[in-house]
């Protein structure tokens, strides 16, 4: 990063690497890395990264002094989404939960990861909840899954998602992903894609549930959440499918 380089664009880069890969694997990136990573000394690194903690935009672990992306960076990813999407999907993952008397969430795609933007859960004392903002794994989770359904094999091994190819190939053939406790000891789910007008998939819906509980459920809820997922589709004015 030259001399001239502007605040804007030291704070642009900082919030490009805690994007990253490697903040990702690591659980954040402290001053001294970050400075390396921009192309930056380390007191002006520090100073964007106190204005951008300011605003929210990054966050510093108490315990380790790594930063990681803040919040404020998933309310704006989530108020900046596809406003017809995010309109309908909460009245259709309420149904979700009604039906099936599980969580149900909606999630976007975030590089090789999956960004949660809507979660809705029932009363119940024992559930699957997501946390609003959090980012999982693509690879073994079914939301995951259902948002790599029209990734190339290349670009499936350019996200580092070569091993979880079969299984994702396999789910976009069934129309839906299932997973049973791949992600997490205990826990099952199952998910669909979201269609735009274009037809490409931009967001998956999916339930989540204890698996002692949800188990022998995940056929039908494979059906409800295919029968969401189109229904939101058609609000974005996605193609039919072929009958």
């Amino acid at each position: 990063m030259n001399p001239g380089t502007s605040g804007l664009e030291r704070g642009l880069a900082v919030l490009q690497a805690l994007g990253g890969a490697e903040a990702s694997s690591r659980g954040g990136l402290g001053v001294v890395r970050l400075a390396e990573l921009i192309g930056s000394d380390k007191s002006q690194t520090s100073r964007t990264l106190a204005t951008l903690a300011e605003h929210g935009l990054v966050e510093r672990d108490p315990e380790t002094l790594a930063y990681r992306i803040g919040w404020q960076i998933f309310a704006l990813a989530a108020r900046a989404g596809e406003p017809r999407l995010l309109a309908a999907a909460p009245r259709l993952l309420r149904g979700l939960v009604v039906q099936l008397g599980e969580s149900a969430h909606l999630s976007v795609r975030q590089g090789d990861r999956l960004l949660t933007l809507l979660s809705e859960s029932p009363a119940s004392a024992i559930h699957a909840p997501a946390v609003v903002g959090s980012l999982s794994p693509l690879a073994s989770t079914s939301a995951g899954r259902a948002l790599a359904f029209d990734l190339t094999n290349a670009e499936l091994t350019e996200l580092g998602l070569t091993a979880a190819a079969p299984k994702i190939a396999e789910a976009r053939t069934l129309g839906y992903a299932i997973v049973r406790e791949e992600f997490e000891p205990g826990l099952v789910a199952a998910a669909a894609p979201v269609r735009d007008s274009a037809g490409r998939v931009v967001a998956a819906v999916n339930v989540s549930a204890p698996a002692f509980r949800f188990s022998a459920r995940l056929d039908e809820a494979a059906v409800a959440v295919v029968a969401a997922a189109d229904e939101l589709s058609a609000e974005l004015g996605a193609p039919r499918a072929a009958a």
